[in-house]
C-alpha cells in the first residue's frame, strides 16, 4: 500500500495532509525517513514514526485506557474533562467508540474500538458480558447485604433482579463484584438498594480484558491480537 494511504487509512487526515507530512520529513519507516508518498509498504505488522511519535498500522483499532477521576465518557464533554482528550487525535478521528461507560468519578478499564463488530460482540445484551468492579462503601459491609447482591435487588423504573456474581469481600469496607447488565449507574444503585453507599468505584475488568497493573492513570496501550481474537471468535 502506498504511504500517503496507509496515513490517510489511520486517521491523520486527508491525502494531502498525509503527502505534505511525508514531504516535510515527518514520516520514518524502519527509522528512516521517508519523503516519497508513493513508496510501498507491507501495511500488516507496520510500525512507523510521525512527528517523532511511533503507530503500529491497525485496520481496525483496539485499545484500552486506564481512566482517572474527573473525565466523561463523552466527546462533548459538559462539566469535566473528556475522555476522549486522553488517546491521541487520530484515533479519534478515525471514530473510536468507549465501550462501556463510566461516570466521570469512576476509575478503571475503558476499550476503544472503531470495530462495530467487535463493540457489538462485548455490549450486546445478549452476550451477557461480566464487568468486574472494586467497590469502596462507606459502611461496614454485612454478611446479609452480599447474599441480597448475589441473590438480586430491584432497582427503580427498571425490570427484573439485578445480580451480583463473583463477590468477594476483601475488608469491612471493600470488595470486588461483576455485573452482566449495563443499566444507567448500575453498581451505585444496587449498592443503595442494600441500604449503603458507593465512596469509590474502579472497574478492572470488561470480559476478558483486564486491566493492566502497570498502567497508569490516564495510559493508554493496544491490545494485543491475541485478545481480540478471543473475543471474535
Amino acid at each position: 500500500m502506498r504511504l500517503d494511504k496507509i496515513l490517510q487509512s489511520q486517521g491523520f487526515g486527508s491525502r494531502k495532509v498525509c503527502q505534505q507530512l511525508i514531504a516535510r520529513g515527518l514520516v520514518e519507516i524502519n527509522g528512516e525517513t521517508c519523503r516519497d508518498p508513493k513508496a510501498v509498504f507491507q501495511p500488516v505488522g507496520l510500525v512507523f514514526n510521525v512527528s517523532g511519535e511511533s503507530y503500529n498500522y491497525a485496520e481496525k483499532l483496539y485499545i484500552l485506557l486506564n481512566k482517572p477521576k474527573g473525565y466523561e465518557c463523552s466527546h462533548e464533554a459538559v462539566h469535566h474533562f473528556s475522555v476522549y482528550e486522553l488517546i491521541p487525535p487520530l484515533f479519534n478521528a478515525r471514530g473510536v467508540q468507549s465501550i462501556g461507560r463510566l461516570d466521570q468519578d469512576t476509575t478503571g478499564l475503558l476499550i476503544f474500538s472503531d470495530d462495530g463488530q467487535f463493540i457489538q460482540a462485548l455490549t450486546h445484551p445478549k452476550k451477557h458480558v461480566g464487568k468486574q468492579y472494586l467497590v469502596q462503601v462507606i459502611d461496614p459491609l454485612t454478611d446479609e447485604q452480599l447474599k441480597q447482591l448475589e441473590d438480586g435487588v430491584s432497582l427503580k423504573g427498571e425490570k427484573g433482579l439485578f445480580v451480583a456474581t463473583d463477590v468477594k469481600q476483601l475488608s469491612d469496607h471493600e470488595f470486588l463484584m461483576t455485573v452482566h447488565q449495563g443499566v444507567y449507574h448500575q453498581v451505585k444503585r444496587m449498592i443503595a438498594a442494600i441500604d449503603n453507599k458507593v465512596s469509590t468505584l474502579h472497574r478492572n475488568k470488561i470480559g476478558a480484558f483486564e486491566l493492566p497493573h502497570d498502567l497508569n492513570e490516564g495510559e493508554w496501550q493496544y491490545l494485543s491480537f491475541e485478545e481480540i481474537q478471543r473475543i471474535k471468535s
